[in-house]
């Protein structure tokens, strides 16, 4: 039978035997949002066999939404809904209009551009002296060319659920860089597998940025819910996080008026260079783990909004620092893709199920040794 952890021992003979569509034990299938300010959004439904579901949104840069696990939601829902891309401007809120379509598990900032709206020198593509960017940058509202989606079986007793979508951010006189998307999950099993490939599809070098802003809420966010992580050393505060009683560790309830609180950390990687951070709830047993290879992705920013209407935890893996694009281009850390230069990262999204699994990933982080 399907196996309800960890995607081993999936039996493709059995299934032929008791249906006559492996659907009935999971499988992807593309949908269309038909309502509100998300109609028109085209999603790929997966589902596990093990209770996780989740959404990729193709229309939005092939991001997650919901995601749920046995009927539990883990990723964020905020007030905006999944709203399509063709609603979005750039330029609204004086630069700030992403928080206008900001929901789900993952959004994706990029593809040259993360942090707050700014403008920077623009002289590599001898036309427009400046560049003006937008908070977290164009790539989460960009719309994929879906490439493939379907399940595929790598040999009789494993099966993987399987999504690929491009994504391009272009202009005339400026950027052009193409995003490929691969998201993986095997029937049977309780994590979600992202790819990306980055290159620079244009002839002229292109700074590149990168922030994979992964957003978990109630119910798994709740008072008394953990953020466990090797922290090596807190690099930066927010102005509201600077409080000596302001944990960055243990969960509080939504308050009516709460601010942000923001948080760059130092982790320490594994022994095979893999740094992982996740929130567990005890109480429901329930918890989410990310991990990621450290050199592709070598800054983490945890973002807490504790706030009524609003609460939401945010791991956020990056290429650069909590500075943005001018402190980039300042101290030097800004990644410059030549033509037809690319990079490539990855991420591992796994739902811890009981307390066994939230065990496991607390004895991962103490193994690295890093401060309690």
């Amino acid at each position: 039978m399907v196996k309800a952890a960890s995607g081993a021992g999936v039996d493709r003979s059995l299934l032929a035997r008791v249906t006559g569509d492996a659907a009935a034990a999971g499988g992807v299938r593309l949908v269309e949002l038909a309502d509100g300010v998300e109609r028109g959004i085209r999603v790929l439904e997966f589902r596990t066999g093990t209770g996780l579901a989740f959404d990729v949104l193709v229309d939005r840069a092939m991001d997650l939404g919901a995601v749920e696990h046995g009927g539990r939601s883990i990723g964020w829902r905020s007030p905006t809904g999944f709203r399509h891309p063709g609603l979005h401007e750039h330029a609204d809120d004086r630069g700030w209009s992403w928080l206008r379509s900001f929901s789900g598990l993952l959004v994706t900032a990029g593809l040259d551009h993360v942090m707050g709206p700014g403008e920077v020198d623009a002289a590599e593509y001898a036309y427009q002296p400046t560049a003006w960017h937008p908070l977290h940058g164009r790539i989460g509202n960009v719309p994929a060319r879906l490439l493939g989606y379907g399940e595929d079986w790598v040999d009789d007793t494993r099966c993987v659920l399987w999504a690929e979508g491009e994504m391009r951010q272009a202009r005339v006189f400026g950027e052009n860089l193409r995003l490929v998307r691969r998201i993986e999950a095997d029937l049977g099993g309780d994590e979600v597998r992202i790819r990306d490939t980055v290159t620079n599809a244009g002839s002229d070098a292109t700074p590149h940025m990168l922030l994979y802003h992964f957003n978990i809420g109630w119910p798994l966010l709740d008072e008394g819910a953990r953020f466990l992580a090797p922290v090596r050393e807190v690099l930066w505060r927010s102005p509201g996080a600077t409080s000596l009683s302001a944990s960055y560790r243990e969960m509080g309830p939504p308050q009516r008026g709460a601010a942000e609180r923001v948080y760059e950390h130092d982790l320490v990687p594994d022994e095979e260079g893999r740094a992982t951070v996740a929130v567990a709830n005890d109480r429901l047993g329930l918890g989410v783990a990310l991990s990621w290879e450290q050199a592709e992705l070598p800054c983490f920013v945890e973002w807490l909004h504790l706030r009524e209407g609003a609460y939401v935890i945010g791991c956020e893996p990056s290429t650069h620092h909590a500075g943005g694009n001018q402190a980039a281009r300042d101290d030097g850390t800004m990644t410059w893709l030549d033509a037809g230069e690319r990079r490539t990262y990855g991420i591992t999204v796994t739902v811890l199920d009981g307390a066994d699994e939230i065990g496991r990933v607390e004895r991962l982080v103490a193994a690295t040794g890093a401060p309690a």
